[in-house]
């Protein structure tokens, strides 16, 4: 074989093996595995619409009465002490973290399917005590309870979607996952707009039976679509695997074969992966250690944005900002959001390089939160200053929203390793919740005027933060755009450095550190490069 450096090989155009067979079928082709990837994709609407109604219920009066405190010195009349509004908004943020916690254990046992099921059953739950309760320590509990189900929404949704999406659409079903999660924000916002304004305890209970819409949903949705075909390889049942396979995507029985030899090359052997899989196994092994590094940092970006004290807090942010129709300006983010998402959704397939959008976007962030501190700080308490918060809100969101959560999230998912990818994603994601339960508790200490009464000057602790995040994905973030799991897997074993990832040229499987034993050992040397020669390539 002609010998070959890294470097040259990286200059050589990629052609995806896997890219290369879906290419033959569109979009129609492969309507049933989106439809299923889009119906699971509406779990993270929970999410959202939870923070788009707590941000709102913290500046409803009908909801201060209840649970605040008399305030002349406010535009509301009302107030919120600094530690409930910690505990109130960052409650669901811990309850997301300590289920992402469970995410390895339970995936390994329970479906995807199955334990959507439980997560829906969990939210019911939980909404029913906090629409119940007028006691502060009935809602704490509530919250606590639908944090534990939203943190099952979001990890399960995405590990189904990553299992059953054709690696040619895996960026935009998952680019859709933020899109329902932006749909719940703006439809929480919406609703307490307009029961803001209304007495009583009616102001807060109408939107939150609006929680109960989704949950039901899905309960009958998921008797509709099958398995994820991994987790069926996983538990040794090729043939629904196989019928998976065949029921979302329009491919011949060679080549269904084919798939399901080629996910059994990449998963170990089902019984190691049932009992020996462990937290140490993430970062015993180079490859795997490295793997577990970048999904952990690539998904915890998203929570170094700073973005969870503005969508935890916006409505309440703005009044104390001395913005008038908060509500009204928190609908029309929400609604910028969702327009940028749709935008990067029309363009992630084709376009759709994680680096240079989540580069960009966190500059954009940084820029944003730099600029209004300095407005605020120039100009504090001004009709001007207020309107230039609100311009510099917009350009945050279309960063944040556009670019920032939506890579995030992808990056965070696709760059396990096959074996370890439940425990993977499930850490990755419970230290991405734990950023966010860490912004949104330490939050009303800078912002609330009770507290340290900071206010908009917040945004000084996190343009810095943004720009260190940008820094780290250009230097370290790998570029796995169209790339099937097994060609990712290849490249990390070949130790590709991350700045050549785009134009690396996978030729197959290799021998990985997830399909046999010893691999430290067996690592040297195993890397497979391809080059032209004559017209032709030799491996």
């Amino acid at each position: 074989m002609a010998e070959k450096t890294e470097a040259t090989v990286s200059a050589t155009p990629a052609t995806p093996k896997g890219l290369a067979v879906e290419q033959q079928y569109g979009i129609k082709d492969h309507w049933k595995a989106l439809a299923a990837c889009t119906l699971v994709s509406m779990c993270p609407f929970q999410y959202g619409i939870d923070f788009g109604l707590i941000g709102g219920l913290q500046s409803m009066v009908g909801f201060l009465q209840v649970f605040g405190y008399p305030d002349p010195h406010l535009v509301m009349g009302y107030n919120l002490s600094t530690e409930r509004q910690q505990l109130i908004s960052s409650l669901m943020t811990l309850g997301a973290f300590v289920a992402s916690l469970t995410v390895g254990p339970i995936a390994s046992v329970m479906g995807r399917k199955t334990s959507i099921w439980a997560a829906s059953l969990l939210c019911v739950v939980a909404n029913v005590i906090m629409m119940a309760t007028t006691d502060i320590g009935g809602l704490y509990a509530g919250r606590l309870l639908i944090g534990l189900s939203n943190g099952m929404f979001m990890t399960f949704s995405q590990l189904y979607i990553q299992e059953v999406a054709p690696a040619r659409y895996r960026g935009l079903m998952i680019s859709s996952f933020q899109v329902w999660t932006s749909l719940g924000s703006l439809v929480g916002t919406i609703v307490d707009n307009f029961t803001s304004k209304m007495e009583g305890r009616s102001a807060y209970l109408i939107p939150l039976g609006l929680v109960y819409i989704v949950p039901a949903l899905l309960s009958v949705g998921l008797l509709l679509i099958p398995e994820s075909p991994r987790w069926l390889m996983q538990h040794g049942k090729v043939e629904p695997a196989r019928k998976a396979l065949r029921w979302g995507r329009p491919y011949t029985d060679a080549m269904v074969d084919e798939e399901i030899r080629d996910i059994a090359v990449s998963l170990e052997d089902e019984d190691r992966i049932m009992k020996s899989a462990s937290f140490k196994d993430m970062f015993r092994d180079p490859v795997d250690r490295r793997r577990t590094v970048l999904a952990i940092c690539g998904l915890s970006v998203q929570g170094a944005s700073g973005a969870m004290y503005m969508i935890a807090y916006g409505t309440y942010f703005f009044q104390i900002a001395g913005i008038s129709d908060a509500f009204e300006v928190s609908c029309i983010l929400n609604a910028v959001g969702i327009v940028a998402i749709l935008i990067n959704s029309s363009l992630i397939t084709h376009f759709g390089r994680r680096r240079v959008f989540l580069t960009t976007g966190l500059c954009l962030c940084a820029l944003a939160q730099l600029f209004t501190a300095v407005v605020w700080t120039v100009n504090p308490g001004t009709k001007s200053a207020g309107q230039a918060i609100v311009g510099l809100a917009v350009v945050y969101i279309m960063g944040y929203n556009g670019m920032v959560a939506t890579y995030a999230w992808i990056s965070g998912g696709e760059l396990p390793s096959q074996r370890l990818r439940s425990h993977t994603f499930g850490l990755a994601t419970a230290v991405g919740f734990f950023i966010a339960w860490l912004t949104t508790f330490t939050a009303p200490y800078f912002i609330n005027p009770a507290s340290m009464g900071w206010g908009p000057k917040y945004g000084y602790i996190w343009a810095p933060s943004c720009l260190l995040s940008a820094l780290w994905v250009y230097f370290f973030l790998p570029e796995v755009k169209d790339r099937t799991l097994e060609e990712i897997t290849e490249m990390f074993e070949a130790g590709v450095s991350a700045r050549k990832f785009r134009k690396y040229v996978c030729v197959g499987a290799v021998p990985s550190s997830d399909q046999s034993d010893g691999a430290e050992n067996k690592r040297e040397g195993q890397v497979v490069y391809a080059e032209e020669v004559s017209g032709k390539r030799e491996v």
